[in-house]
């Protein structure tokens, strides 16, 4: 049979998917057909909701209502009630009431309804997922392939330790707090509350959560699978709203528990807002890791997990490898095959299977990346982004690297949260340590070298909670992470997980 040597155009863009990609496949000899993942996959959004209180989904006290909007096109997709005081006390109250009977059944009882939810999660992943990308942005291979699989494996592995917890080094018969208060940022709307109510449910405590006022919906769509799991009322609230509705919720002398995952300036002010009160309180913040690149690293293997550490989410992750450290020696090799790798980028229509970046959550954040990356140019960085064109509506930022950055400029030290890649050099170890560390975040870092001594060598001088080794922005629910310094304290997942929601 003879060989179709006839080159073929890409076919035209899907909807809302940049007219051409960020980057072709080396050689430009195949372009991607589109693959969309239908919208209606993620079931009936409602037109407006309420709050999840005592079961039941019921009417805000006040009037006001905030609207959630698709970051890829600026549709709105729902209003949800912007929660109020009253609100707040009511859903405490109802997890009060809640809390005597939940927290004094065996654990093994516990248990089944964490199991039962892990499975209703794994069933309707794919609304989940289709749900979690049209409300946030990010791509639906994210959504799909990292996001659901890990709030499952969380609800399935603290599941596995309610009834458990006499032998979970924290003393014989360790007890419940009470009322957990729990506000969640728009990252990861639903890994984040996984991370939050499975371990909180295990141990015996109900709750009260409050979803980001950006990405309510898998929060809400959460309240529908507890209630199709029998679990019962009180046990799990939700509350939405905005920063003022989170305050009261931290603020709420009936809440024993508070735990924030967000921006690091609310974590100080709700720390100083519990401090002095009987609350245990965990935060998990900022970051500006440290992604570090020795001389000896397999570079090919280096620059995948530089790609995965910064571009993965559109750089909205915590711990995202924001500040690549590489050793003077290879440094233009190294930089060469990451702009290579980063021309094969594609940013484009989150709900397409092909997109590598989705959408910026939201203008807001958009306006703080354009911000920071400006003043980057300002200091003197040299700015460099593959050539794409990007969408007219929706919220787009091109994966961009900055070389020529020293320690002094405001995207070294800043925490800009999306896809802004600061490339440092180093010569000697010491130095690239040194360096490192000298951020008043403390949240993870990455290690680049083929010499196991090298490894242990410098993760025990790093100042960072969670330290990957030739790879990066790996979770599994067993290992434990969270911070220091301005990253927080506290840790989550894990057995170490377990301590925030036991009196111990």
């Amino acid at each position: 049979m003879a060989k179709n040597t006839k080159k073929t155009e890409a076919p035209a863009a899907a909807p809302q998917a940049p007219a051409e990609p960020a980057g072709k496949p080396a050689g430009g000899l195949f372009g991607y057909a589109p693959a969309p993942e239908s919208p209606a996959a993620a079931g009936d959004i409602a037109s407006s909701y309420g709050h999840f209180i005592g079961g039941q989904f019921v009417d805000s006290s006040g009037s006001e209502a905030l609207k959630t909007v698709n970051p890829a096109t600026e549709q709105v997709l729902a209003e949800f009630a912007r929660g109020t005081a009253e609100d707040v006390d009511r859903a405490v109250a109802a997890a009060r009431a809640a809390f005597a009977d939940w927290s004094a059944l065996p654990g093994s009882e516990r248990a089944k309804y964490l199991f039962r939810i892990a499975r209703i999660i794994q069933e309707r992943s794919r609304e989940l997922a289709v749900l979690e990308s049209i409300d946030n942005g990010k791509p639906i291979r994210e959504t799909r392939d990292v996001d659901l699989p890990l709030v499952a494996a969380h609800f399935f592995y603290y599941a596995g330790w309610a009834d458990k917890l006499d032998f979970a080094g924290y003393g014989p018969n360790p007890k419940p707090l009470g009322v957990a208060g729990q506000v969640i940022p728009w990252n990861f709307p639903l890994l984040m509350l996984a991370w939050k109510i499975a371990p909180a449910l295990a141990t015996g405590n109900t709750v009260v959560l409050k979803p980001a006022e950006t990405t309510p919906l898998t929060a809400l769509r959460f309240a529908e699978i507890c209630r199709q799991a029998g679990l019962p009322k009180g046990v799990v609230n939700i509350v939405t709203g905005d920063g003022s509705t989170g305050a009261a919720l931290t603020a709420h002398p009936d809440v024993n528990k508070v735990a924030f995952t967000g921006s690091t300036p609310v974590g100080r002010a709700i720390a100083k807002q519990v401090a002095g009160t009987r609350k245990k309180l965990s935060l998990e913040l900022g970051g500006k890791a440290a992604n570090i690149v020795f001389d000896d690293a397999p570079l090919d293997q280096a620059v995948e997990g530089i790609v995965n550490g910064i571009f993965f989410n559109q750089g909205h992750v915590c711990c995202a490898g924001s500040r690549l450290l590489v050793q003077e020696s290879v440094q233009d090799e190294l930089l060469d095959a990451l702009k290579r790798r980063m021309g094969t980028l594609r940013v484009g229509d989150p709900l397409d299977k092909n997109t590598d970046i989705g959408a910026i959550n939201s203008a807001e954040q958009l306006a703080r990346i354009t911000a920071l990356t400006d003043a980057g140019e300002a200091e003197g960085a040299e700015r460099w982004s593959p050539a794409c064109e990007l969408p007219g509506t929706g919220f787009w930022f091109r994966p961009t690297l900055f070389t020529g950055v020293s320690q002094a400029h405001r995207i070294a030290q800043e925490e800009i949260f999306g896809p802004v890649l600061s490339v440092l050099t180093f010569r000697t170890p010491d130095e690239a340590v040194a360096k490192a560390n000298n951020t008043p975040y403390g949240l993870s870092a990455g290690i680049w070298t083929e010499k196991g001594s090298r490894i242990l060598w410098t993760a025990s001088r790093l100042r960072a909670g969670v330290v990957w080794a030739n790879t990066f922005n790996k979770f599994d629910p067993t290992s434990p992470f969270g911070g220091y310094k301005e990253s927080g304290y506290g840790r989550e997942g894990g057995r170490h997980g377990l301590e925030a929601y036991l009196d111990v």
